[in-house]
């Protein structure tokens, strides 16, 4: 689907004026926050159709804006992390909206959240990393395994139009080398805090958050097993979890009419 929606760039001067971070911007409504995965922001039909009913501010992370690679360097950690994005959400005026966020996207909100419990409106989770059990580990595979290997790691049916659509290179050989280079940075950039992957202490904290949880897992994720959709919600008060079929790592591309729907209900019922 081609879009009719203009998307703009704004930023904001945040950490002592060491960050200019870049937030894409894009629909119409009220504002909703959207936190990307390791391997950057994709604008998709998924967001799209939000767009049609929401102004969606999704924020890249440092380090991953394509003309300021090394910002990355200026933040050491989780903790860090946060408090950049919580001063420059305040500096947008988006405190109180509500927040979508998928896998590492999903980790980063739910750390807002449990910070910053009064920070957003709702929190909608999409296959969140940021917890860990012995009884039932998982890898970061895709930082090591070969482009072939991705789509079978990332997704329950990688032969569908959706899938194939998502990990399609340019047709030029050199557009194609410079977008693998381009995302094997952006992927280090997100790693830095989920390598090793070991839980940071998130488990700890999700009984902070206050706001409405709604987590929705790929049944057949083959990076962060679906059990651990059940761990989410044990841990945070009053949440809602709904665990997908015939869907990987990345709900929103092979079930993107079932999420769309849930993630719809869950921002426009009070």
């Amino acid at each position: 689907m081609t879009s009719q929606i203009t998307m703009e760039t704004q930023t904001v001067s945040v950490w002592g004026d060491q960050i200019t971070l870049q937030f894409k911007v894009f629909g119409t409504g009220p504002a909703l926050v959207y936190l990307h995965p390791l391997g950057g922001f994709v604008r998709d039909d998924f967001l799209d159709d939000l767009a049609r009913t929401h102004t969606i501010y999704a924020p890249e992370l440092p380090g991953t804006s394509e003309d300021d690679p090394f910002a990355i360097h200026k933040v050491n950690d989780i903790p860090e992390l946060v408090l950049i994005y919580e001063e420059a959400f305040g500096k947008l005026g988006l405190r109180g909206a509500p927040v979508i966020g998928q896998s590492f996207g999903g980790m980063l909100a739910a750390e807002l959240a449990s910070f910053f419990p009064d920070l957003f409106e709702k929190v909608a989770l999409l296959g969140p990393a940021g917890l860990w059990f012995e009884d039932k580990p998982w890898t970061l595979d895709i930082l090591t395994a070969p482009p072939s290997e991705a789509p079978n790691l990332l997704f329950s049916d990688p032969s569908a139009d959706r899938p194939r659509a998502m990990l399609a290179l340019p047709d030029d050989p050199k557009a194609a080398v410079d977008a693998l280079a381009h995302l094997v940075w952006i992927q280090g950039c997100g790693a830095k805090f989920l390598w090793p992957v070991p839980d940071r202490g998130l488990s700890r904290r999700l009984h902070r958050i206050t706001a409405p949880v709604l987590v929705v897992w790929g049944e057949d994720d083959r990076i962060i097993p679906s059990s651990y959709a059940a761990e989410y919600g044990a841990r945070v008060p009053g949440s809602a979890v709904h665990v997908l079929p015939k869907s990987g790592h990345i709900p929103q591309v092979e079930q993107m009419e079932e999420t769309l729907a849930l993630v719809s209900d869950f921002l426009s019922n009070p």
